[in-house]
C-alpha cells in the first residue's frame, strides 16, 4: 500500500468533489409534518393533542449527537437548509449527499399511523430539503413493524429519483434476515435501491441481551454488536441468495470489528454448513460483494487503519461519509489519519457510484 495520510486532507476531499452517504437533517417536529399528512392523520394528530411532538429518534442533546459549532442559536443541530450548506456541503466540496432522517415514525407500534408519518416525512424532505438543493438525495423512510406497507411506500418513493436507498435500523423488533421482511427486499432490488441499516433502534425490545442498559454511553457502543447480529441474520437467512442484485449499507456502523467477524464466519460456517445449504460460497464472499461500510465513525486509532483495511479484503467496501451533524471528528476533516492516500478517490467518491445504481450518471 502507498503512504497514509499523516492528517485528514481536506484539500484532496475537495479536488474530488465526494459523495457524502451520511447525512442527518434534523427530525421535523409535528407540527412541520402536518400539511404533509392527509386529512384522517392530521385531524388525528391535533385531537390526540399530539400535533407538538419531537419525535426524534437519538438524543438530540447529548454531547456525541452534534458538534457544538453545529448547533444552532436554540442547540438543535442541522435544523435547516442553509446549516447543512454551510457546515456539511461546502466545506468539503460535497457533490453530492444522501440524507437519512431518523424520526421517530421507523419505530411506531401502530403501522397505520407509523405508515402515514414515514410518507410525510417522505414528503417533507423531498419538498423542503430536494426540492431546494440539487446535491441532495434521500433515503425512504419507512416504518419497520409493517413490511408490507414500507414495500409500499418505496414503490411510490421509488418513482423520484432522488430517493437512492431505503432506511432501516439495525435494532428493530426482530432480525433483519426474516422472511416476513423480505417485501422489503424485494422492493428494494426490484428499484436498485440499496437498503441502509443505520445504528439506532425502535426500542421495542433491549438494546443488549443482557437487557436494558442504565446509560446512553451503553446504549451507543451496543449498535456495534447489533450490526454483527444482523449481517450474520441476512447472511444465514439467505437473503443475499433470495436477492442477489440487493445492496446493504451499514451505516455509522463503524468497520474496524469486520476482519474478526470474517474470519469467524467463515470457520464457523465450515463446519456448520450442512444447517445453511443455501448460502453458495463463503460468506466472506457474499459481504465482499454485496455490503458497504460508511466511513465515519473510523473508530481505530491511525496506525491500526491500514491493516484492518487490508484485512477487510477489498477496497471497494468503504463509503464516504460525515455523520454529519454527528461529533465524529473535529475541525480537521472527516478524512481518518492514517487512511491510505491512493484509497481516497476510490472510497470518495467511486465507490458509492458503484454501491448507488441512481447515482451512476453523476459526472466525475
Amino acid at each position: 500500500m502507498s503512504a497514509a495520510l499523516a492528517a485528514p486532507a481536506t484539500e484532496l476531499l475537495r479536488a474530488i468533489g465526494p459523495i457524502d452517504c451520511d447525512l442527518h437533517p434534523a427530525p421535523p417536529r409535528m407540527t412541520q409534518l402536518l400539511p404533509y399528512l392527509d386529512a384522517h392523520w392530521r385531524e388525528a394528530m391535533v385531537t390526540r393533542g399530539i400535533d407538538g411532538l419531537d419525535l426524534s429518534s437519538y438524543p438530540p442533546g447529548a454531547p456525541i449527537s452534534a458538534r457544538p459549532d453545529w448547533r444552532d442559536a436554540e442547540g438543535k443541530p442541522a435544523a435547516g437548509l442553509d446549516s447543512l450548506r454551510a457546515q456539511a456541503l461546502d466545506p468539503w466540496g460535497t457533490r453530492i449527499g444522501i440524507l437519512s432522517c431518523l424520526h421517530g415514525s421507523i419505530a411506531m407500534y401502530s403501522e397505520d399511523m407509523g405508515a402515514a408519518l414515514a410518507r410525510a416525512v417522505n414528503e417533507w424532505l423531498a419538498r423542503e430539503w430536494l426540492d431546494h438543493e440539487p446535491r441532495l438525495r434521500a433515503s425512504v423512510t419507512v416504518c419497520m413493524r409493517d413490511p408490507v406497507q414500507a414495500a409500499a411506500e418505496i414503490e411510490r418513493c421509488a418513482a423520484d429519483p432522488r430517493f437512492v436507498q431505503v432506511l432501516l435500523l439495525v435494532n428493530g423488533d426482530q432480525p433483519l434476515g426474516r422472511r416476513s421482511l423480505w417485501p422489503i427486499y424485494e422492493a428494494a432490488q426490484r428499484h436498485g435501491l440499496p437498503v441502509g441499516v443505520h445504528a439506532g433502534s425502535v426500542y421495542h425490545h433491549p438494546v443488549t441481551s443482557m437487557g436494558w442498559p442504565s446509560y446512553y454511553v451503553e446504549d451507543y457502543v451496543a449498535n456495534a454488536p447489533a450490526f454483527q447480529n444482523q449481517l450474520l441474520s441476512l447472511i444465514t437467512e439467505g437473503v443475499f441468495q433470495k436477492f442477489p442484485e440487493l445492496r446493504v449499507v451499514l451505516l455509522e456502523s463503524g468497520f474496524t470489528w469486520l476482519p474478526p467477524f470474517l474470519w469467524r464466519v467463515n470457520k464457523t460456517w465450515r463446519g456448520l454448513r450442512t444447517e445453511v445449504p443455501w448460502i453458495d460460497r463463503a460468506p466472506g464472499e457474499i459481504i465482499r460483494e454485496q455490503v458497504r461500510f460508511t466511513l465515519q465513525p473510523a473508530d481505530a486509532p491511525p496506525g491500526a487503519l491500514e491493516p484492518v483495511i487490508e484485512q477487510m479484503g477489498s477496497e471497494r467496501m468503504l463509503l464516504f461519509s460525515t455523520d454529519y451533524p454527528h461529533w465524529q471528528f473535529d475541525e480537521e476533516g472527516p478524512l481518518p489519519a492514517g487512511l491510505p492516500e491512493h484509497l481516497v478517490p476510490r472510497i470518495a467518491l467511486d465507490n458509492a457510484r458503484e454501491t448507488y445504481p441512481r447515482l451512476r450518471d453523476i459526472q466525475v
